[in-house]
């Protein structure tokens, strides 16, 4: 991983680099262009100027073709005038030499003339009067320093600049793949170290970059997980102890009858009876468990009036709830609705109700209230009981998981699946001492297997 960094931020300074001398040579050439083209104007003006001088002299001039040359040579051109028999009229290097020594030097060091020395070809610019061909101008460009100077100029800094930026480019480059792919290795090998069963695996990744979010992503995976390991463990010891008390119960009882040290009379058969039925309840909650993940293919929905269900389930709970002190109240109007198997729905409100009786207290109230939404219908179950510790809400409904009042730990867990099968969502919350509530939210068209 830090490779594929370092490669791909090293790529991209690379890309910046030649895009920087790209750029130089896109510029080199548009002055060079620049400067060509200002040559050419140059050369018109001349041309220009000696066709206006011929048409005055009505000929050639030796004199003001001098005064042409120089200043043509102050121009930066190197020139010759052919009248149209081609013989030289004028040159610079005649024009020259008739000045004075100091203005020849001056005039040398200025247009670079001396540094010229006889080398480069001329170019033929034709001299026209009223359409006829009056000679010719032959120029040769002198080099300009200064523009010169500019490139070089331009050359050097480009070097010194690709230089640095590409060792500033290299530097950055390796402290970001690092800084990069150090988190991204640490979860790697945080996963492969929960792969191998250390689910106590953590990554720190500090800031709130996406980085971090992955790293806190991670955390909360793997504490899932150690979770749900800790949970399928007490699964198996909770499911081991319930089935071994009543199996031992029964062959301890047995091999007393057998061995004629415990009598075969009828509070011993009670007794074989109950652990069978202990078996039997136990056996019954998982297969009612398996049926509860199951029961989304088997749905059978109808509109329920949520009133009559609420009703019907007191009267069911009046004994119990009577004798333990406790009220069950209904809070629905008459026209509630709700989309459900009657069935499974009966079997959610039974488990919630039966729990809440066990852990309400003698004056206690046990609150059922049903209301109708736009996107369906709200169902809560309310109790003034112990109420569930934090620690535990998030596990209560997992299989097997039990509290401190024991049990199986299947009835919430069957809730939940039979929630889900109609497509609603159930939350709980609670308060200790206070009470618990739970929230269940049915849509108004239970999804489709």
């Amino acid at each position: 991983m830090y490779k594929k960094f370092l490669l791909i931020l090293l790529f991209m300074a690379g890309l910046g680099v030649s895009s920087s001398i790209l750029l130089r040579e896109l510029v080199v050439r548009d002055f060079n262009r620049l400067t060509e083209a200002e040559q050419e104007d140059r050369v018109s003006w001349v041309v220009a100027d000696l066709e206006s001088v011929f048409l005055k002299q009505k000929g050639w001039s030796p004199e003001m073709a001098v005064e042409d040359a120089v200043w043509a040579l102050q121009l930066g051109l190197d020139t010759r005038v052919r009248d149209r028999d081609g013989m030289i009229i004028m040159e610079t290097s005649r024009a020259l030499a008739s000045l004075e020594p100091e203005q020849q030097v001056r005039l040398k060091a200025a247009s670079g003339f001396a540094k010229l020395s006889g080398t480069g070809e001329f170019h033929i610019y034709p001299l026209f009067l009223h359409g006829k061909e009056i000679g010719q101008l032959e120029v040769r460009f002198l080099p300009d320093t200064r523009n010169s100077f500019f490139i070089s100029r331009t050359n050097h800094l480009l070097a010194y600049s690709a230089l640095a930026l590409g060792v500033i480019a290299c530097i950055l480059s390796i402290v970001l793949a690092r800084r990069l792919s150090r988190p991204i290795v640490r979860i790697s090998q945080a996963a492969q170290n929960i792969s191998q069963g250390n689910l106590t695996e953590r990554v720190e990744i500090p800031g709130s970059d996406e980085l971090s979010s992955l790293g806190q992503s991670f955390n909360a995976m793997a504490h899932t997980l150690q979770v749900q390991n800790k949970l399928r463990k007490q699964i198996c010891a909770n499911l081991a102890h319930e089935l071994r008390t009543p199996l031992t119960i029964m062959r301890g009882q047995l091999e007393g009858v057998l061995d004629g040290v415990i009598s075969n009379d009828e509070s011993r058969i009670r007794l074989l009876l109950e652990e069978n039925q202990r078996l039997t309840t136990i056996v019954a909650s998982m297969e009612d468990f398996f049926e509860a993940q199951a029961s989304v293919l088997s749905l059978d929905v109808h509109q329920l009036l949520l009133r009559q269900m609420f009703d019907n389930l007191a009267l069911s709970f009046e004994a119990v709830a009577r004798e333990k002190g406790v009220v069950i109240r209904v809070e629905s109007d008459d026209e509630t609705m709700v989309s459900a198997d009657p069935d499974r729905l009966s079997q959610v409100l039974i488990n919630l109700i039966s729990n809440a009786l066990k852990v309400t207290s003698p004056g206690g109230v046990i609150t059922l209230s049903g209301k109708q939404t736009v996107s369906g219908c709200i169902i809560t179950v309310i109790d003034t009981g112990c109420g569930i510790s934090e620690e535990d809400i998030p596990l209560i409904f997992e299989r097997f998981y039990r509290g401190k009042d024991g049990g199986l730990g299947l009835g919430l867990a069957i809730v939940r699946e039979l929630v889900d099968a109609h497509g609603g969502t159930i939350e709980v919350a609670s308060q200790m001492g206070v009470g618990t509530v739970f929230t269940i939210q049915f849509p108004a068209e239970p999804k489709t297997p």
